[in-house]
């Protein structure tokens, strides 16, 4: 079966089987071709809640088929390869940050939307990429604990510097390994395309960019611009799905080792063999742990996230 006929099959099985597909914006060009929705993980959590469907698959990492479990309690949420996780996510657990916030009684503990279920139960509020900063101003509290990327969190320190913001050592894995100097070698390269990264990425990088922002928001700005080319600081799928989105414009990688494994480790014929019943993972959680780790996310979402 070639991938065109997959695809076909995948359409009519999503339908047969009452299943929504989700695929987050750093999976393969055939798998975001026929997913329902697109995106960012808080973004797609936030879709499965709205759609009819009682079956949801994501195609992406554990903690983004855990967030859409956490809001969607009653449904099946499914995980198209077992896997898929995320180093990230995965680096720090409930009893270390208990610990820590034990030694700093009065820190809230901002954490990314980036973590465990598990960890969530733990964390004050949650955030995003995009909403980060704007919930780090609006906390009732001068004193902020972020985990569990400490350059999303230096990102935050810097643009929110009213408040004393604490940072464990932690992040994802691939962004962090881009050096500043790829930076410059990007735009000795292109020396007229914008550079757009994400905020995971360390501070010498980031302090080079035109834009900083969370993957929807570098896909928007690239978008909306009237420039024509662009050096796209974060996975390297992001390039692609722009260049077919605006063939008119040109799309570079910051680097070619910006590729999350993780990610890719999730194909098309592991969507198609969750929908035959030959495969995938049923995200399975207990009342407790749902309604501990969702109050974080409440309070992200009280708070304008």
């Amino acid at each position: 079966m070639n991938v065109y006929a997959m695809q076909q099959e995948v359409l009519r099985l999503k339908k047969e089987k009452d299943m929504c597909i989700l695929a987050h914006s750093y999976v393969a060009r055939e798998i975001s071709e026929i997913a329902d929705f697109v995106g960012d993980s808080y973004m797609l959590s936030v879709k499965a809640e709205s759609v009819p469907n009682q079956n949801v698959l994501l195609c992406g990492v554990r903690f983004m088929a855990e967030t859409v479990k956490i809001l969607s309690p009653e449904k099946h949420v499914f995980l198209s390869n077992p896997v898929a996780g995320c180093p990230m996510a995965e680096q720090m657990d409930k009893d270390m940050i208990a610990q820590v916030k034990a030694q700093l009684p009065d820190y809230t503990v901002m954490a990314y939307v980036n973590t465990t279920a598990e960890l969530k139960t733990i964390a004050d509020v949650c955030v995003t990429s995009s909403s980060a900063v704007k919930i780090a101003r609006a906390i009732d509290n001068d004193k902020i604990l972020f985990i569990p990327d400490c350059n999303l969190g230096a990102f935050v320190a810097k643009s929110v510097p009213e408040k004393t913001v604490r940072l464990l050592q932690g992040g994802c894995p691939v962004h962090a390994a881009v050096r500043p100097d790829a930076v410059r070698a990007a735009k000795q390269l292109h020396p007229d395309a914008l550079v757009l990264v994400h905020p995971e990425c360390v501070p010498g990088v980031t302090e080079q960019a035109d834009y900083v922002g969370s993957t929807s928001g570098i896909m928007d700005f690239a978008k909306a611009s009237q420039a024509k080319e662009f050096i796209i600081g974060t996975e390297i799928s992001i390039a692609e799905h722009l260049q077919y989105d605006c063939p008119d414009k040109s799309f570079y990688p910051l680097t070619k080792d910006l590729i999350c494994p993780n990610m890719k480790s999730t194909t098309l014929v592991d969507v198609y063999r969750v929908l035959t019943g030959q495969a995938g993972e049923e995200i399975l959680m207990d009342a407790e742990t749902i309604t501990q780790a969702r109050r974080c996310i409440d309070k992200m979402i009280e708070l304008g996230g």
